[in-house]
């Protein structure tokens, strides 16, 4: 069964749904839109993974400030976690896998307030799936990407009418880490370069020059925090969106959804 079916059934049987909207989603949809056509589905609850991220970063900086002496590489990019366990398994001992990912992080978040309802991962990440069932099956986190999520739409939103209102609510919401999806974002939202300083923070993406980024990263032990996605640009570039969007034009996007709490009309 595809995780599209599985959600199926799960809508089917009324099942108590939160959909967890990574923060990447304003690149393909209005949040108004979204947020009253999930609801439309069936989804319960509708909240932003932003919230898990605010707690990533909480969980990073502390361990960063209890461990002034360790050097890390952040783990929230699954994709480039599987890298380092196939590619280069003697960088796995860097890897800040005490800190929870935005994903999982809001996971729990969810499952403390809403303890009856299966939470629902919707991103642009496929790899994603892997680090639920892999990493964290005892979540129960069934994950989604925003191509998965059209096709729902497509066989129940016709048939499922639905009012759009103006001003929805998201149940969970954060705006400081909205930036999350973007290259740094994570190194730029959570405060870390006033930790551990500038110049012990180094920003990287895409999968071309990841093999690059370790070597420095070995070489210079100046480097106390790479700062590395797999999708070029960032999760803004991530295989499961559906969009005609240049970079620029999805970093406005992301950025006018952080500074107004709605993306940009394009």
């Amino acid at each position: 069964m595809t995780d599209v079916e599985k959600l199926l059934q799960l809508l089917k049987n009324k099942h108590k749904l939160v959909a967890m909207l990574a923060p990447s989603f304003p690149i393909m949809y209005d949040s108004a839109k979204i947020i009253s056509q999930l609801r439309a589905l069936g989804f319960e609850k509708v909240v932003e993974v932003s919230v898990g991220a605010k707690e990533t970063n909480r969980q990073l900086g502390e361990y960063m400030k209890a461990n002034p002496e360790k050097r890390l590489i952040t783990s929230p990019c699954a994709s480039f976690v599987r890298f380092i366990r196939t590619k280069h398994p003697e960088f796995v001992k860097y890897l800040a896998l005490n800190v929870d990912s935005p994903m999982v992080a809001t996971t729990k978040i969810v499952k403390e307030k809403y303890p009856d309802h299966l939470p629902v991962f919707i991103g642009p990440c496929i790899v994603k799936k892997l680090e639920a069932s892999e990493d964290y099956p005892e979540l129960n986190i069934l994950v989604l990407t925003y191509k998965e999520l059209e096709s729902v739409f497509s066989q129940l939103l016709p048939s499922t009418p639905y009012t759009l209102n103006p001003t929805p609510s998201l149940d969970l919401s954060e705006c400081s880490t909205r930036m999350y999806p973007t290259d740094g974002g994570l190194a730029d939202s959570s405060g870390i370069r006033n930790i551990i300083g500038n110049d012990a923070v180094k920003v990287v993406s895409g999968y071309k020059n990841c093999e690059t980024a370790l070597i420095e990263f070995q070489n210079n032990p100046k480097i106390k925090l790479l700062d590395i996605l797999f999708c070029e640009e960032g999760c803004i570039n991530g295989p499961g969106i559906t969009s005609t969007l240049s970079i620029d034009e999805r970093k406005k996007r992301i950025t006018d959804y952080a500074l107004n709490g709605n993306p940009a009309n394009s």
